[in-house]
């Protein structure tokens, strides 16, 4: 099955077009390159001149579609027109075909040209020269380096030019994309870090007021009551004192506001004895030196969300803490009875356990949480193990 040509670029027809009407009037008025007794002419007559012209306009028409197939019959159209009285827009026709060559060809053939014909150029003036031995043997190697080696120089330099230029446009685009990449990560990173610590500063005050509410309906017991709502009004103060204090940085654009001191293992006794005010039966155990700000963080948000989850969860019993440093490594424990419950006493969306994860492993540390047996009968345990150093990032098995 015939492979059709395809449709030749509209700026070629208008090239060929131009080349062909030019051949013709050029033809018209008598003007040739050689005489009709020059002995290189063969074919003599005015007509045969045409056929080279119509052929190397024909071969104009492939110029970026099949630039080596207009090349090759663009070469048999110039070795016809050799023989015959000549026509310039032919030869200035066929200077296009090598230019074409080389700027739209494929790659071996844009290499190749250039040596070819500059290797042309080289035996066209050296061979006559050596046989005839006359100066004027040397214009037939000028010639030749004027009709093919020039086009093919100078469409070597443009495709290099062009091939810069596309690859300095690729690499801007790679460099907006991976700018883009980059800014998105920070964007989702900078998300996920904000919404842990919305979660962990407010979490504690609202399910501590959602648990003091129900009581409050449930019981029709004046002083309880009166205690629940105590609680209820001193953590929506602090809970709402944190929230504006949050919403403000974030609205600041000046950056003029100073972000709220970071939390640090100072405040795990203020922490313990919030929760004990709560409701929960808290045993606070430290031992451990002075720590990186990161980790301090890290270990009291997750104390802080094990204190609120045991809140919402833990049964009735003994909540304890656990902090020990121990070969470079932070060890934080928080047990709490675990057994059958009807339900949660405060709604929650399973948000904590992987604010606790993720904070673990950004400092390269592990985390687990799961049900286990102990002294005390069965408990829910959460255990994290923050390195002082960088150590490799995983979960407890």
């Amino acid at each position: 099955m015939a492979v059709p040509l395809p449709r030749p670029h509209p700026h070629d027809a208008r090239i060929a077009l131009a080349g062909l009407l030019g051949g013709l009037l050029i033809w018209g008025v008598g003007l040739g390159t050689r005489g009709a007794d020059d002995p290189l002419v063969l074919w003599e007559g005015r007509l045969p001149v045409l056929v080279p012209l119509f052929a190397m306009a024909g071969c104009e028409l492939l110029r970026r579609t099949r630039p080596r197939t207009g090349l090759l019959f663009g070469t048999l159209a110039l070795t016809a027109d050799g023989v015959t009285q000549g026509n310039l827009v032919t030869i200035v026709m066929f200077t296009d075909l090598v230019y074409a060559a080389v700027v739209y060809g494929p790659p071996a053939t844009a290499r190749r040209v250039p040596w070819i014909t500059g290797m042309m150029t080289v035996l066209g003036a050296v061979v006559p020269l050596a046989v005839w031995r006359v100066p004027e043997a040397l214009l037939i190697g000028v010639g030749i380096g004027i009709v093919a080696f020039t086009p093919a120089a100078t469409g070597w330099i443009v495709r290099n030019h062009r091939d810069a230029a596309e690859a300095a446009r690729l690499h801007a685009e790679q460099t907006a994309l991976l700018a883009e990449l980059d800014r998105t990560q920070a964007v989702t990173a900078e998300r996920a870090r904000m919404a842990r610590e919305l979660h962990d500063m407010v979490a504690n005050h609202l399910s501590a007021i959602a648990i003091h509410s129900t009581a409050a309906l449930s019981l029709d017991d004046p002083r309880t009551s009166l205690e629940a709502l105590t609680v209820i009004r001193e953590n929506s103060v602090e809970g709402l004192a944190e929230m504006r204090r949050l919403i403000g940085i974030l609205r600041d654009s000046s950056g003029d506001l100073e972000p709220a001191a970071a939390p640090t293992l100072d405040g795990l006794g203020a922490l313990v004895e919030g929760a004990r005010t709560n409701g929960l039966d808290v045993t606070l155990d430290t031992s451990h030196d002075k720590l990186p700000a990161p980790v301090e963080l890290a270990a009291y948000r997750i104390v802080q969300e094990s204190l609120t989850n045991a809140l919402k969860h833990a049964s009735p019993g003994r909540v304890t803490v656990t902090l020990a440093q121990r070969d470079g490594v932070l060890d934080v424990l928080v047990t709490s009875p675990y057994g059958d419950r009807d339900g949660p006493r405060a709604p929650g969306s399973g948000a904590g356990l992987v604010g606790m994860r993720e904070r673990a492993a950004l400092l390269g540390g592990r985390f687990a949480a799961a049900a286990e047996d102990s002294a005390c009968g069965r408990v829910w345990a959460v255990r994290a193990a923050l390195p002082v150093t960088e150590a490799p990032q995983g979960d407890l098995a």
